[in-house]
C-alpha cells in the first residue's frame, strides 16, 4: 500500500502531536520519561486504525488516504468557504487538552478520503470504466478503524495496560463524533444504524474509561 507524501507527513504530525498532548500532564509533574511510552501508544493506535481502514478499503477495491483534519466551510452552502482552511486536527486536541487539564482531550487529528481503484471498475464495468464508492461502503471503512481501536482497548485492559486502554477509548469517542468530516460523520451519513450501534458501544467503553488510570 502506497503512502503519498501528504498522508505520511499528516500521520507523523498526528502521532507526535498526540504523544505531546498525552505527555503534557506528566511534564508538569516533572516526569519527562513518559514521552517514549506515549509515542509508542500513539504509533499503535494510529497504525492499527489506519491499517484497518486501508485493509477494509482494499477489500472494497478502494483506497483510504488520510490527512490532518481541516475545516474550510463555515456554513452549509459550498460557496460558504474560508479563504484558508483551519487545521482543527491541531487546534481542537490542544485546546481541549488545556481545558480538561489533559484528562480528556479530544483526540481527533485525521480524516480520511476514499478513492476507487482501477481494479474495482474493471471487475464491474470493464477496464476503462470507473464508479464511485457508495456511502455505505465508505461508512464501513471508517467503522473498521473505530472497531480496531476498541479491540486495542479490550486487549490492553486485560493485559494490565489500563492507560493505553483509556487512550484508545478516548480516541474512538472523539472520532465517532459526527462533526465536520471526521470518521463519525462519514459513518453517520453512510449508515445511521451502523453509527448508532458503534456509538452505543463506544459510550459503554467510555463509561469504563472514566475509572481507568
Amino acid at each position: 500500500m502506497s503512502y503519498p507524501a501528504e498522508e505520511t507527513s499528516s500521520v507523523i504530525i498526528a502521532i507526535l502531536l498526540m504523544s505531546f498532548i498525552l505527555s503534557a500532564p506528566f511534564f508538569f509533574g516533572g516526569n519527562f520519561s513518559v514521552f517514549p511510552e506515549m509515542l509508542v501508544f500513539s504509533v499503535i493506535i494510529f497504525g492499527v486504525s489506519i491499517l484497518s481502514k486501508k485493509l477494509m478499503a482494499s477489500m472494497l477495491d478502494a483506497d483510504a488516504e488520510h490527512r490532518i483534519w481541516y475545516a474550510g466551510r463555515y456554513w452549509f452552502s459550498p460557496r460558504d468557504r474560508l479563504q484558508n482552511e483551519i487545521p482543527l486536527g491541531v487546534l481542537v486536541p490542544v485546546i481541549t487538552s488545556v481545558i480538561t487539564l489533559g484528562n480528556f482531550p479530544f483526540l481527533a487529528f485525521l480524516t480520511y478520503e476514499t478513492s476507487v481503484l482501477k481494479r474495482r471498475a474493471a471487475k464491474r464495468f470493464g477496464t476503462y470504466s470507473f464508479t464511485e464508492m457508495t456511502d455505505w461502503h465508505n461508512a464501513w471503512i471508517g467503522a473498521a478503524g473505530i472497531i480496531a481501536v476498541l479491540i486495542i482497548a479490550v486487549i490492553s485492559y486485560f493485559s494490565d495496560y489500563g492507560l493505553l486502554a483509556k487512550i484508545s477509548i478516548l480516541y474512538a469517542v472523539a472520532n465517532m463524533v459526527p462533526l465536520s468530516n471526521l470518521d463519525g460523520t462519514q459513518i453517520f451519513f453512510g449508515s445511521r444504524v451502523l453509527w448508532t450501534t458503534l456509538a452505543v458501544i463506544t459510550l459503554i467503553f467510555f463509561a469504563y474509561a472514566l475509572f481507568l488510570v
